[in-house]
């Protein structure tokens, strides 16, 4: 172990760090996405509450627990939690802070490719008079969707390597040096990108296209309260998963760029304002752009019928078009160039855990770090892009992007609230505080957010057949067993009522490619886990390690 000496420059450059880290692709791609799948109103107000009694309260959690371990020389979420407890299986529940961020970059990264990419195209025109099908057909042609034929992308590779560099090559350049000036640069165009396409999308109303073509339609849609999602316990599972994607909470991220800060400086205001920042951008302008926009050319009900994520590269560019060949440049370049940026901010800090571990606990040097975990990540996205269309993509999302961030940061509340004790938790939140927190987040904190966190990840585990808890429930009861959902966690573990097929006619299927990943992410863990005991052993016997740059 040894003291590490980086710094955050400044604390603009810290906020907008922090802001860029919850900040990603899923303010403009998954919130709208899943407003639309949610009902619209009925979706915001669930939402909201979930950002008010789990976000905010988490975020609290991981400042506390970032700053606290850095007092103590900790930049990484292994040690951070270990310090926190006598009890020292901790520190491997803090492997998640590591682990989920390789799972999650392994695919993130690919996605951020395709923006790259996409303002590449836009500049050359690709796009000009192209209709909606075959702006969805350039998409899978891209990813090498093809009649279940595997073959090379190479143009998504490349792309895809040329993204990764720019990520280590920031990474290398340390915090103060990289991430925070990368921060500084594409958080402000951020802003004025999704700003310009707001206006656009606000400032359209009916476009004349088609009987239901009017943009104020998707917003009376996203906006208009309707209580019913109140009652809709999918709802609120939604609006849970949404906030921890959102926020970037139980990952890892937050702690290792808070353990950077000096003891008696400000977290709370901090911490306020990266979760306002981030609920701006997902909110005001994230729900303004490709909703609003294909509603106007497409209409309501097409939307209702057709929202998902790959709108962004499928619908976008043609929608681009009907302003003009000019504006599908202009427009197009703003638009994947906003998701780049986004993307980028977010992939960062994605890095920073594994950097923090390895240059303290290992003394490694920056650019080492940073090149093998280049390497590490371009081994576990490899399978992302070859085998896209055989699950692996939606398999890394679901584990690691969602059911490792639930399980960390149930585990980070109950530690920080109930073992390290809320008295001493709620002393680290207000320490040096810029503002009064309202002490009812000492109450959310130790009560109402491991409670919530629990009732989600309850909820993800036993999921009925169709959401329908009222079947399942008479189901058990009568004895024939639960009703579990293909989507559940039990579910996806054990494959009730189904066969496990990896090869058919000499071929391998697509649950060979599934458990395949899973085996890779289980076999990841299982490394840091190790690298993880390694230190501990070190620092037990205190051996010193050479340095290496």
């Amino acid at each position: 172990m040894t003291e590490v000496k980086e710094n955050w420059g400044s604390r603009v450059g810290l906020i907008l760090a922090m802001a860029g880290n919850a900040v990603g692709l899923g303010n403009f791609l998954r919130f709208p996405i899943k407003a639309v799948q949610n009902g619209g109103g009925e979706f915001i107000i669930p939402y909201l509450v979930c950002f008010l009694l789990m976000g905010l309260p988490l975020l609290f959690v991981e400042w506390g627990m970032g700053r606290y371990g850095g007092k103590f020389g900790d930049h990484s979420t292994p040690f951070i939690l270990d310090n926190m407890t006598k009890r020292k299986f901790w520190k491997y529940f803090g492997v998640f802070g590591i682990f989920t961020n390789f799972g999650v970059i392994a695919y993130y990264t690919y996605i951020e490719s395709w923006t790259l990419a996409y303002v590449w195209e836009s500049i050359k025109g690709t796009f000009i008079g192209m209709d909606i099908n075959n702006v969805s057909h350039y998409f899978d042609q891209y990813v090498d969707i093809n009649d279940g034929v595997i073959n090379l992308p190479w143009k998504a590779l490349g792309f895809f390597v040329v993204t990764l560099a720019i990520n280590i090559w920031i990474l290398s350049k340390g915090l103060s040096g990289g991430v925070e000036k990368a921060a500084k640069i594409a958080m402000p165009l951020l802003l004025i990108f999704g700003a310009f396409l707001a206006f656009k999308g606000l400032s359209m109303g009916n476009t004349g296209a088609c009987a239901d073509c009017d943009a104020t339609m998707a917003f009376n849609f996203l906006w208009e309260p309707n209580f019913n999602g109140l009652w809709n316990f999918k709802t609120w599972l939604e609006a849970a998963g949404q906030v921890f994607f959102t926020l970037s909470v139980g990952m890892g991220t937050i702690q290792c760029y808070a353990s950077y800060i000096k003891y008696r400086d400000d977290i709370a205001l901090n911490a306020m304002s990266a979760g306002w920042m981030n609920e701006f951008v997902e909110i005001v302008l994230g729900a303004s752009v490709v909703i609003p926009i294909a509603v106007g050319y497409l209409g309501m009900e097409w939307v209702q019928n057709n929202a998902g994520f790959m709108m962004a590269f499928k619908t976008m560019p043609y929608l681009f078009d009907q302003w003009g060949a000019v504006s599908n440049v202009i427009f197009g370049v703003f638009w994947f160039g906003l998701l780049f940026f986004a993307g980028v901010t977010s992939s960062l800090a994605m890095g920073t855990p594994w950097m923090g571990f390895m240059e303290h606990e290992f003394e490694w040097g920056r650019k080492k770090s940073a090149i093998v975990f280049g390497i590490i990540v371009f081994i576990l996205a490899l399978p992302t892009i070859l085998f896209f269309q055989q699950g692996v993509f939606d398999e890394y999302d679901y584990w690691t992007g969602t059911v490792s961030l639930v399980v960390f940061a149930l585990a980070e509340v109950i530690l920080f609230g109930w073992i390290f004790g809320i008295d001493k938790a709620w002393k680290e939140i207000t320490h040096g505080a810029d503002i009064r927190v309202p002490i009812i987040f000492k109450f959310f904190i130790k009560w109402v957010t491991p409670i919530f966190i629990m009732l989600v990840f309850i909820g993800a585990l036993i999921k009925p057949k169709n959401d329908d808890w009222g079947i399942a429930w008479n189901s058990l009861t009568s004895g024939n067993g639960w009703i579990f959902d293909k989507g559940s966690i039990l579910h996806q573990l054990f494959r009730f009522g189904e066969k496990t097929i990896w090869f058919e006619n000499g071929h391998p299927t697509g649950t060979f490619f599934i458990d395949m990943s899973r085996l890779l992410l289980v076999l990841t863990f299982a490394g840091i886990a190790y690298l993880v005991h390694i230190a501990s052993k070190r620092r037990e016997n205190k051996i010193p390690i050479e340095h290496n740059d």
